[in-house]
């Protein structure tokens, strides 16, 4: 009987990153208008948006590939399993085991890869720019990724969520690192979610951007597909920050029915604030040119590695 509530309680938070990944979108969206003075799209558009896109019939290129049919639900299925392994209402679930940082930063840029692929495969212009723009800012991220877990794993002493979000809580002190590890984090989650600076998500101004550019031959329930993963990848960055850095709120594993639905609330709460957050950043700033990009993510990897640098002359930083 408790396998079972436990499965079930690992399923419920599989189906809740699903389900709220359109929300944060709608709800970013639906708070950017209003910081512009403009009434905005519902919080629910970009659900009514999947439903029609999953309604209308996919359109493929007569030199499309299998990788480019197929790519869409690789890309899904590595994200969405990334997004439901970070602890986000409670830690300890079932599969607390596998949510590890080095695992998660593996499977996102599994589905990059695949993304990067994809771009290529039909032989446009605007797809072969995208993927050589992602690919360049993907050589800075992910090493700056690797040294914000390195310096996460020096303080707690694991690399598994779970046990790091427990020593936050339990020994939760102001640190240095850590505030280093924070704003590279912030700044890999920008890039990878092509954001402003990096990128504009509500532009198809073909000479800056990267992401569109890759999906820009995807139509149907192809693209619906790719926007869900999009959407997935979100929730995951700011699940994530919420998780290391701010997991109060979060259920413990022996917590009962009371402790999950309040752990649920917090969770949904620390999303609206990360996105409002994140939002309010991206209306007070413009757009970075492209060329400029690699410097502002070697930021992060600097910062990363100064962290690091900084637990290894002194546990107490």
């Amino acid at each position: 009987m408790g396998l079972i509530l436990a499965i079930l309680v690992q399923g419920i938070q599989m189906v809740l990153v699903l389900a709220l990944a359109p929300g944060l979108i709608g709800f970013t969206r639906k708070v950017k208008a209003r910081l512009l003075r403009r009434q905005g799209p519902s919080v629910l558009q970009p659900y009514r948006d999947l439903l029609r896109l999953v309604r209308k019939e996919a359109v493929l290129a007569d030199n499309a590939s299998w990788l480019f049919r197929n790519a869409p639900y690789l890309i899904f299925a590595t994200t969405w399993v990334a997004a439901a392994l970070v602890p986000t209402f409670a830690a300890g679930l079932h599969f607390s085991w596998a949510a590890d940082l080095i695992a998660i930063t593996a499977l996102l840029g599994s589905a990059r890869f695949f993304l990067a692929l994809a771009g290529m495969d039909i032989g446009t212009a605007f797809g072969g720019i995208g993927s050589s723009r992602e690919m360049l800012f993907a050589t800075l991220a992910e090493p700056a990724m690797i040294m914000i877990v390195f310096t996460v794993a020096l303080v707690a002493g694991s690399t598994q969520l779970s046990t790091v979000a427990e020593f936050m809580v339990d020994h939760s002190t102001l640190r240095v690192s850590l505030g280093l590890a924070l704003i590279g984090l912030i700044i890999v989650a920008l890039t990878e979610n092509a954001r402003v600076p990096v990128d504009n998500p509500a532009t198809h101004l073909e000479l800056t951007m990267v992401h569109e550019a890759m999906v820009l031959e995807y139509s149907g329930r192809h693209l619906a597909v790719i926007e869900l993963a999009a959407a997935l990848k979100l929730l995951l960055y700011i699940s994530l920050i919420a998780c290391i850095f701010v997991p109060w709120g979060m259920a413990r594993q022996n917590d009962g029915v009371l402790g999950m639905l309040v752990g649920v609330v917090t969770w949904v709460g620390k999303l609206s604030i990360g996105g409002f957050l994140m939002v309010l950043f991206e209306t007070a700033i413009a757009k970075m040119r492209v060329f400029r990009v690699p410097e502002f993510v070697g930021g992060a990897l600097m910062l990363g590695l100064l962290g690091t640098l900084l637990l290894f002359v002194s546990r107490s930083f």
